[in-house]
């Protein structure tokens, strides 16, 4: 089967760098290897990689929080960074790393298979966004209704459901629905997730998302 293109590749650990090429080989992907970011960095003039897979804690002065804003920077912001941590594992680590614009973050140890699953949801993320402008159309705006932006803009603000409920007079099961609507149409699985989408959409401003983290669970 011919290549699809490649998968960059970046960890310091042997078994995770191994599990990751093998997901890639069968995908049907090159795998381009490096163990630190210092080593990506030397090679930016080489074919722009579809997805990147990298490491949070990179041995050497370059994070993998730093390599993800250079490959952004170098390449596109619509590439696709999954960024993977054997020590940053919390809740408010996740979030902070989709908030840096990574596609998805994963803790180690990881399944092979979850990876797998993960690697092709971004890549068809990609693909979606790459066809229509972004994955929600060219405008998140376009497919939210009123009353779902509210919502959101709400959660940005650190509301719970029953808050939100109160502020506009209807009922939790009401908020409920309507927040569920809002993760299916953005794509994301948590309320977390869906305020550091609302960011990086610029449907909410960097505050209202930080005083959201610190009350909903990714």
């Amino acid at each position: 089967m011919a290549s699809r293109g490649t998968i960059l590749v970046v960890d310091h650990d042997d078994a995770t760098r191994t599990a990751a090429v093998s997901v890639v080989a069968r995908l049907g992907y090159l795998a381009r290897v490096a163990e630190n970011a210092e080593s990506v960095l030397a090679r930016l003039d080489e074919e722009p990689p579809v997805l990147a897979i990298v490491e949070v804690e990179l041995t050497g002065p370059t994070s993998g929080f730093e390599l993800l804003h250079d490959l952004h920077a170098a390449y596109d912001e619509e590439l696709p960074v999954i960024l993977v941590s054997a020590e940053r594992t919390a809740p408010l680590d996740h979030v902070a790393g989709l908030l840096l614009g990574a596609d998805d973050y994963l803790s180690k140890p990881f399944d092979e298979g979850e990876l797998l699953a993960r690697v092709r949801r971004s890549l068809s993320r990609a693909t979606k966004s790459s066809t229509t402008g972004n994955e929600y159309g060219g405008n998140a705006e376009v497919s939210l209704s009123p009353r779902e932006l509210e919502i959101l803009a709400l959660l940005s603000r650190g509301l719970g459901q029953l808050e939100i409920a109160q502020h506009l007079v209807v009922s939790p099961k009401t908020v409920g629905t309507h927040i569920q609507h809002i993760l299916s149409k953005l794509g994301v699985h948590s309320r977390a997730q869906a305020v550091a989408e609302a960011y990086r959409l610029h449907l909410v401003g960097a505050d209202f998302a930080a005083s959201a983290l610190l009350t909903e669970p990714i």
